[in-house]
């Protein structure tokens, strides 16, 4: 039986040589470098857990400031038309979340609101179509927009786009009036479905290249269609005044509301559940923040991008039926620099331009902000040029601020 001094024989072993060396050891218990707990620190990672933190901040200082500056600057009649001037860039910008949440961009949001509510117009208006029908066209044609950007992000789906301009050719060549022409192809092609339909071009084209291309596409697409004429307020209250149902107003607490204004809080409200309290939503942050680990993980990620462009497209529509009620009439010229103020709604919101971080309600604070701004400063006699000046200061020191949360210490 072996001794308990180690040796089978009774005879105590000696330390081994790796056993000497243990003399020459550290003798000190394990330490790990502490946090920084300064209040900056600890301001940084609420910053970092809460990425609405910052625009509610900046947007109550905005408000105490210009409170003091201009005296009716807290007016029923001011904070009420400023919640109605950022409806549409507050729509816009809610789908652009959607896309920068999967660290793409589309810089197409205005042209799909424009082409959308011209088709609209022009079919309830010019074409003897019944509104509601017209209305859905218009959000169906939104759709096939999104879900084309959405292809050329992940897969071309070629069976649809072949199928959209099959049918532009055949009609042309039977002498359709174009006002018909370009919804027909276009929901035919819808019909046919991008949804796993046909052979596919795997491409995976960047975002910024395929929005910028498809901006150019449906702008054009929309000046065409619309013969650069503008659909009068006149005529669609005649023919079409379901077109204009979201510019009525709604009064409350002496204030008044459009029915846009609302429209635009209950897209953010479905939004925010979706984004928070689905799987479609954690997919979404999923793919913005790591593409690669979320497909290894199981996540159709294609399927996933294709989704969220086609959302946004039909968010789109759904702006363009709401700036009808807004304007009052149809341009095909007009909403030019949406694209740009929806991206610095998103931007000043708090959601990172590198996908995977932020939060709907966000958008909607940033588009307040940029709001607040402009009133304040044309309440307090500030020249047109400054207030453009302090909208994009505001954008670099948006992004300057994301740069320095995201470098928070896990």
């Amino acid at each position: 039986m072996a001794s308990e001094s180690g040796g089978p024989s009774g005879v105590a072993r000696g330390p081994q040589d790796f056993e000497r060396s243990l003399d020459k050891s550290a003798t000190e218990v394990a330490s790990f470098e502490a946090h920084d707990t300064s209040p900056l620190a600890r301001f940084h990672h609420f910053l970092h857990a809460n990425p609405t933190a910052a625009p509610v901040v900046v947007l109550v200082v905005s408000c105490i400031v210009f409170g003091i500056v201009a005296n009716n600057f807290f007016s029923a009649f001011n904070l009420s038309l400023i919640i109605q001037q950022v409806t549409i860039i507050g729509i816009l910008g809610a789908a652009q979340t959607l896309v920068i949440l999967t660290a793409g961009i589309d810089l197409s949001v205005a042209a799909i609101m424009v082409l959308s509510y011209m088709v609209m117009a022009r079919l309830a208006v010019q074409g003897d179509v019944p509104a509601v029908l017209a209305v859905l066209i218009g959000l169906g044609v939104g759709l096939a927009c999104g879900l084309f950007n959405g292809s050329l992000v992940t897969r071309a789906r070629l069976v649809p786009i072949a199928v959209t301009v099959l049918v532009w050719v055949l009609l042309f060549s039977f002498d359709l009036p174009l006002i018909y022409l370009v919804p027909a192809g276009m929901i035919a092609g819808l019909a046919v479905g991008w949804f796993g339909f046909g052979p596919a071009a795997e491409l995976r084209l960047p975002p910024f290249i395929v929005t910028l291309g498809a901006w150019s596409i449906f702008f054009a697409l929309n000046l065409w269609y619309s013969e650069s004429e503008t659909i009068r307020s006149q005529d669609i209250d005649a023919t079409a005044p379901l077109l204009k149902i979201f510019g009525l107003r709604v009064e409350v607490l002496g204030a008044q509301f459009t029915l846009g204004s609302f429209l635009m809080v209950a897209i953010f409200i479905v939004l925010w559940y979706a984004l928070n309290w689905t799987a479609w939503g954690r997919s979404v942050y999923a793919v913005g923040d790591d593409r690669e680990a979320a497909e290894l993980s199981g996540i159709r990620t294609d399927r996933v991008l294709l989704s969220v462009y086609g959302t946004a497209g039909l968010l789109c529509a759904l702006g363009g039926w709401a700036a009808i009620g807004r304007v009052g009439s149809a341009s095909p010229q007009s909403f030019y620099e949406g694209n740009l103020d929806a991206i610095t709604a998103v931007v000043i919101g708090g959601t990172s331009l590198f996908g995977g971080r932020g939060a709907i309600f966000g958008t909607l604070f940033g588009a307040l902000i940029v709001g607040v701004f402009r009133s304040g400063l044309k309440l307090g006699g500030v020249d047109v040029l400054w207030q453009t000046f302090a909208v994009g200061l505001l954008i670099i020191v948006a992004v300057a601020m994301d740069q320095w949360i995201r470098r928070v210490t896990a």
